[in-house]
């Protein structure tokens, strides 16, 4: 390594939070956050976490203020910006689905109504295919678009499907895979390479985490 300058890591808050905490510490960086404090530094120095609105992550990476993040490909191409994608993981996969009530629209029957919290995803996925569409962002739950009538269809994340359930609503097409993955600013990457590559080795299981300071 060439310095002794932690690592900053931005992490979102919600339901990936608690995974990548737990992965982590099974790789030996353990981090103790103290109430309402939105940052900590793991006991060997490597790391230093940063908590983050998780749809802002992209913008603190690409700024610089952290260099590195843990956050959705969903999250990435909704963006627009360009990193660096370092480790794929094997947990928070989800799914980004179109969903509605089923025989209430068809994909061919001329011009679409979607309404989205991902209007950037949404709009290229059915340019690409020639569905013309007209986006309504929202931007908290999307699923009351169809069964308040503002939209026949929506396009979100999808775990489970019990909230569709809950709406009687159902999905109609799995869009896209959506996996999460450590990324870095470019920049940021070439300047603490050999720091980050040690990172990336004791997250693969490949190296020991270092000893405390």
């Amino acid at each position: 390594m060439t310095d002794n300058q932690a690592l900053s890591l931005a992490l979102p808050k919600g339901r990936l939070f608690d995974q990548v905490i737990e992965f982590f510490a099974g790789r030996g960086l353990e981090f103790e956050f103290e109430e309402r404090r939105l940052h900590a530094q793991d006991a060997s120095g490597l790391v230093n976490i940063i908590l983050v609105k998780n749809t802002d992550l992209p913008t603190y990476v690409n700024h610089g203020i952290a260099g590195l993040g843990i956050c959705g490909s969903d999250v990435v191409y909704e963006s627009g910006l360009d990193f660096y994608r370092l480790m794929r993981f094997d947990f928070g996969g989800t799914r980004m689905c179109l969903a509605g009530k089923p025989g209430s629209f068809r994909l061919d029957s001329g011009r679409l109504t979607v309404a989205t919290k991902f209007p950037r995803f949404t709009r290229d996925y059915f340019h690409e295919r020639g569905v013309p569409v007209e986006i309504i962002k929202l931007n908290g739950s999307v699923e009351l678009a169809p069964v308040l009538g503002l939209a026949p269809c929506i396009v979100d994340l999808v775990e489970t499907g019990s909230t569709l359930k809950a709406h009687d609503l159902a999905v109609i097409e799995t869009l896209e895979e959506v996996t999460v993955s450590l990324i870095a600013n470019p920049a940021y990457y070439k300047v603490h390479y050999q720091k980050i590559d040690s990172l990336l080795a004791i997250l693969k299981g490949e190296e020991s985490k270092p000893s405390g300071r």
